[in-house]
């Protein structure tokens, strides 16, 4: 049984930010002449909103779209000139902070319209604001037959800078719902000929030319994820978490390992543990079913992921090469974010958003020094 390292090795989450601005380089090369934005809502998917904010705007970036006020707020303090786009629309009594921080409004349904328009006589001003069409998603947003229906009058204190939508099933080139939603929004946008439009995310803009139109948004492309499931990902990767092995347990008699004992084990197999678990964001669910690489090579997860801990079978490698302090890739390469979400049986989008505060983050290249 091998002895337990302390202190100096502990989990480390790189994060590649020249990927992700090379990211945003590719996809404003395939949306062109559309323009692109970047999602950087819950904290730029987990990865940290400064440095990633501040690094899409170093590369050029002048829109971003945000979900929660308070990430509105926080990125205005960051950048003083961007566009930033309000998902979550505006609240009775929110409406002094989207003023005063010049956030823009996505409005989601008459009755934040009828708000915003009214702070907007109140303070006599136009107020930026963007409209949201329910095209076939059916969570938020006009829908098609009320949004043609709006008066000018009643859009008349407002300056919109964008209407848009949002497609269900962007990730399945040939799901019909795709076309549908396409021809839906055109339809519902044929009276708003001067204000750009909006249909594409990061799936979306692989769709081709008739799904861009003014304005796309990408969002989890950004941070490395394959917005084309089934084909080579377009993507550079931007993550990679790393964690020393802490024991090596020798198995010598038929035994199991972790909670619930699910993993059996014989003599001659080998067990290492990293500190790193659920508590962390390792989802619970790859248990006993996951991998991990050392050295290139697959290691399954042996045992189910407990708070701190996760177990590996590390009998296909040489003694030699597993040792307390070797480091482990949890996630890592091309394919490393969609290979865990496709083993955990969830997306790459719950596998960035989970990922812990506890690691030690190392981002490469600019950094906001705030």
């Amino acid at each position: 049984m091998g002895g337990a390292v302390r202190g100096a090795a502990v989990a480390e989450l790189e994060i590649d930010l020249e990927a992700i601005a090379a990211n945003y380089a590719l996809l404003c090369e395939r949306a062109r002449p559309a323009a692109v934005a970047a999602v950087v809502k819950a904290d730029a998917y987990g990865l940290g909103l400064a440095p990633v904010a501040t690094r899409l705007a170093a590369a050029g970036c002048r829109r971003f779209f945000v979900a929660r006020l308070e990430e509105g707020v926080a990125l205005r303090r960051l950048l003083h000139e961007a566009e930033i786009f309000l998902l979550d629309g505006v609240g009775s009594g929110e409406e002094e902070v989207l003023f005063a921080h010049r956030l823009i409004p996505v409005l989601n349904h008459p009755g934040e319209l009828e708000l915003w328009a009214r702070y907007a006589r109140a303070v006599e001003q136009k107020l930026a604001a963007a409209l949201h069409i329910d095209t076939g998603m059916n969570r938020l947003g006009f829908a098609p037959e009320i949004a043609r229906a709006l008066m000018p009058e009643q859009l008349e204190p407002l300056a919109l800078r964008l209407v848009m939508s949002h497609l269900a099933c962007a990730e399945e080139p040939e799901h019909p719902l795709n076309a549908i939603q396409r021809e839906r929004f055109t339809l519902a946008t044929a009276g708003f000929d001067e204000v750009p439009r909006s249909l594409a995310a990061s799936s979306g803009i692989f769709l081709g030319a008739a799904y861009r139109f003014d304005l796309c948004r990408p969002g989890v492309a950004l941070y490395g994820v394959n917005p084309t499931p089934g084909r080579a990902n377009p993507m550079q990767p931007v993550v990679r978490l790393t964690a020393p092995v802490l024991q090596v347990h020798e198995i010598t008699a038929p035994a199991t390992v972790g909670y619930g004992a699910t993993y059996p084990v014989r003599p001659g197999m080998r067990v290492a543990t990293v500190p790193v678990g659920y508590a962390d964001g390792l989802l619970r669910s790859a248990s006993n079913r996951a991998t991990a690489r050392i050295a290139g090579v697959d290691v399954p997860y042996a045992g189910r992921v407990s708070m701190d801990l996760t177990s590996l079978d590390v009998s296909a490698l040489p003694g030699e090469a597993v040792v307390p302090g070797t480091r482990v890739e949890l996630i890592g390469g091309s394919d490393g974010v969609d290979r865990l979400a496709q083993q955990a049986g969830t997306i790459g989008y719950e596998v960035l958003t989970r990922l812990g505060r506890r690691f030690r983050r190392r981002y490469h290249g600019t950094r906001d020094p705030s």
